[in-house]
């Protein structure tokens, strides 16, 4: 199968990269997925929830505040100002869940992209 690298980064540093098979992304627009050869586009980001398949099937979150990302056929980056992945046992799961919720509470967004972005991390929870 086909895979693409993908990079997080914040201005405090990187907080993912590796190979994937797909990325959800917040789009200013709403939600939209990219698999390896995606076409080449440049968006913005809304408050939300970027969900990730790795390479070994796993699937990975990171909430995000706001930012941009470029695509291209081998590569996805995103900038966002601030991101929590939520990995990790049950103890940091539930800490990263609670950095979460108050990065996307302090987020500049429509309080209805807050809203679902704090519930869909509650969901991520929920699965833990």
């Amino acid at each position: 199968m086909k895979l693409m690298k993908l990079e997080i980064v914040t201005p405090d540093g990187l907080i993912f990269d590796n190979d994937v098979k797909q990325v959800t992304l917040p789009g200013s627009e709403g939600e939209f997925g990219v698999l390896p050869e995606h076409a080449t586009l440049v968006s913005l980001l809304n408050t939300g929830v970027i969900s990730i398949t790795t390479s070994d099937d796993k699937k990975m979150d990171v909430a995000i505040n706001s930012g941009y990302v470029k695509v291209d056929e081998t590569k996805t980056t995103c900038i966002v100002d601030g991101a929590i992945a939520l990995v990790g046992d049950d103890s940091e799961i539930a800490k990263a869940i609670e950095e979460a919720k108050a990065l996307l509470k302090s987020a500049e967004a429509s309080n209805s992209a807050i809203a679902a972005a704090v519930s869909k991390v509650e969901q991520i929870g929920k699965s833990f």
